[in-house]
């Protein structure tokens, strides 16, 4: 329910939408959404597996890959990434909440302006970014098990909101226009756009397929896990092809490729009927954006926050921290301003998250082959310190995966750094960071391998431990096979520490 609830958000509808502002086609734009999503349920499946299994979050987990304190870098690299989504999607609840108000209050579309172009936002949107981000507030501090009922109604109410606007859409314009509209690319250009946007696609949801741990820890089982990659997929393409299918009817419709939905909306008059179907919508994006960044953001960045600083924060003032940061530091709005300025971004932190799942996957599937110590995650001095609590494997393929893409990926903030061409790797971002990252350290692990952290069975408690290193355990490996199987309904180590 979660998946399908966070697939239909305005952030989705837009990324699709703006592959074809920036000149792709219908089809490569779904293209590229199908290939994208096929892609990142992937890791997403392997280490949300992980996290139902061993029931600890992804700061906790980390530390099996890149060693103790390496482990940081790769907290620290999500728990930013949280606070930008986190205040992307409060613009975007910020522009919901000032439709709805000018659905019920029309005169409010003449709100004075007071600030200039170059800040990519207006007075009348700052009032209503503050409003949101207050109301969004208070949910920060319920614990996520308790909120489940906001997902199932998101889950509800959304899908019919984008069914609503895609019928809009074919009644206006009689459904063919839209799948006849030609892309304004092609060749080279329209192929190197078109990875771009497959980037952008991996890159929305990439920094979910590193943590997801962090939701399913709380999972009842580890099969749960395995619809993931069907449900994924259906999900995310749906919306996407609602944001496609009216983007390219809004063409047709006002003359211009609108990649916004609430764009779109802002358009319709005051009629009593249109003003009605503007607040429905609006709400119903709201909605849709509380839940995603309550599930997505403030608590993934919850739990950094509290891996970094366990003394001073649990997930609750991390999840405010995240608000603060994320909210008002990291002047979301102007990332927002433009559909080719969205889609950097979204694809942009790729170079980070890639080689970070690389490593996490290779490292739990390929080399420790699903046999860890969870006991051991939580002390500095363990198996996991490697060399003074960095495994040298992890960084250097780290360093593989990252720097080819790096300069793409400065040019892509400064267009002046570099030439056109370092943006063809930075393109691949994900794809190359992913696989070349995940088979180097696999290399590596096979030629120079860490015989302290690989065991001849899964660890799940202390107990279990001390069994084993005072009389030993007789086995192939299995936990099935030495009945260490955590019972699914019990509440394991460190489910509820730090909230």
């Amino acid at each position: 329910m979660c998946k399908i609830s966070d697939a239909f958000n305005v952030p989705t509808w837009q990324l699709a939408s703006a592959m074809i502002a920036v000149g792709l086609g219908f089809k490569a734009s779904i293209a590229a959404i199908v290939v994208g999503q096929l892609f990142i349920s992937v890791p997403m499946t392997l280490h949300g597996y992980i996290g139902a299994k061993l029931h600890i979050p992804f700061p906790v987990l980390a530390r099996s890959s890149f060693g103790f304190y390496f482990s940081y870098f790769a907290v620290v690299s999500r728990v930013v990434l949280a606070c930008f989504w986190f205040g992307i999607q409060t613009t975007t609840g910020g522009n919901c909440v000032r439709e709805m108000i000018k659905a019920i209050w029309p005169s409010f579309a003449s709100f004075p302006n007071n600030l200039p172009a170059s800040s990519g936002t207006t007075s009348q949107s700052m009032l209503c970014y503050f409003i949101y981000w207050t109301i969004q507030f208070p949910f920060l501090l319920v614990h996520p098990s308790k909120i489940r009922y906001l997902f199932i109604l998101k889950s509800i109410l959304t899908p019919i909101c984008g069914i609503s606007l895609m019928a809009w859409a074919f009644h206006k314009t009689g459904g063919g226009p839209i799948f006849s509209d030609p892309p304004r690319l092609s060749g080279s250009a329209a192929a190197w756009q078109w990875l771009t946007g497959l980037n952008s696609v991996l890159g929305q949801w990439s920094t979910l397929a590193i943590n997801i741990g962090d939701f399913t820890r709380y999972a009842r089982s580890p099969r749960e896990q395995y619809i993931q990659p069907f449900v994924i997929p259906v999900a995310f393409t749906f919306i996407a092809f609602m944001g496609i299918s009216v983007t390219s009817a809004s063409k047709i419709i006002y003359g211009e490729y609108y990649w916004d939905p609430l764009q779109i909306i802002a358009l319709w008059g005051n009629s009593p009927g249109e003003r009605a179907a503007r607040f429905w919508c609006a709400f119903s994006f709201t909605l849709a954006t509380l839940g995603t960044n309550i599930a997505a953001n403030s608590i993934s960045a919850g739990n950094d926050f509290n891996a970094l600083l366990p003394r001073y924060l649990n997930i609750k003032r991390g999840s405010i921290l995240c608000a603060l940061i994320g909210g008002w530091v990291l002047v979301p709005w102007y990332i927002l301003a433009s559909a080719p300025r969205f889609l950097g971004f979204a694809g942009g932190y790729t170079v980070f998250l890639a080689p970070i799942a690389g490593v996490m996957t290779s490292d739990f599937y390929l080399v420790k082959k699903r046999k860890v110590s969870v006991p051991a995650m939580y002390r500095p001095d363990s198996i996991y310190s490697y060399w003074h609590g960095i495994n040298w494997r992890a960084l250097a393929a780290m360093i593989v995966g990252c720097i080819p893409c790096f300069p793409g990926f400065l040019h892509n903030i400064d267009p002046t750094i570099g030439t056109k061409s370092v943006t063809y790797m930075f393109s691949i971002s994900w794809l190359y960071g992913y696989s070349i990252t995940a088979v180097m350290y696999w290399t590596l692990s096979k030629f120079f391998p860490d015989t302290r952290s690989l065991l001849d069975t899964m660890i799940y408690d202390d107990d279990m431990q001390d069994h084993m290193s005072i009389e030993g355990v007789e086995s192939d490996g299995s936990p099935e096979k030495i009945g260490s199987e955590p019972r699914e309904e019990s509440t394991p180590k460190g489910v509820e520490a730090g909230y």
